[in-house]
């Protein structure tokens, strides 16, 4: 921890090795979170870089040494939603809920999950929603919010990633049993 505080330190006196330690301590981690919004390594790479710019920028903003890792997380989430609005059309669907799916379906293999081929596969706003929701912990009412939809709808669609990851795993268990 000594070396974030110091490389922070450096950073906001805009001294570039103190930025490049910080770069190389989150990036990868940083790249993985904008991947799991947008679904595609160049964008997410794109995101980044543009994150980094922004923190760079502004990082007098960021007050504490301690808070720097969960700052950078809020401007990379917010360059990938950014960057889904600006380049991806999504359709939300105003639909009730019929059905609940309850986190023991969700829960199910729990062990098996493999996030990175579960987001690769989710459909966009479901993948949007999810990681809102679960990851950020945004509430509905957030969520509709920043994504400028209805609290319903936000609940419909993390209803459905829930159902979709349920049936997701249900199908790779099904291959795996039919394999052996």
């Amino acid at each position: 921890m000594k070396n974030l505080e110091e490389n922070f330190k450096l950073a906001k006196k805009q001294d570039r090795r103190g930025q490049k330690a910080l770069y190389e301590m989150f990036s990868a981690k940083m790249l993985a979170i904008a991947n799991s919004y947008v679904n595609n390594l160049h964008d997410a790479e794109d995101i980044l870089m543009n994150s980094f710019f922004t923190c760079f920028s502004k990082i007098d903003e960021c007050r504490e040494w301690k808070s720097f890792q969960f700052w950078l997380r809020k401007i990379v989430v917010n360059n990938s939603i950014n960057f889904i609005r600006k380049h991806k059309n999504l359709l939300y669907a105003d639909v009730e809920l019929t059905e609940d799916y309850s986190d023991d379906d969700f829960n199910e293999n729990f062990e098996e999950i493999n996030l990175e081929e579960i987001f690769s596969k989710m459909p966009d706003g479901y993948r949007l929603i999810f990681n809102l929701y679960v990851f950020e912990e945004k509430k509905h009412y957030e969520i509709a919010e920043i994504l400028n939809i209805s609290e319903g709808t936000s609940k419909s669609q993390l209803s459905k990633s829930k159902k979709w990851i349920a049936d997701f795993l249900k199908q790779k268990k099904d291959e795996r049993q039919y394999a052996k």
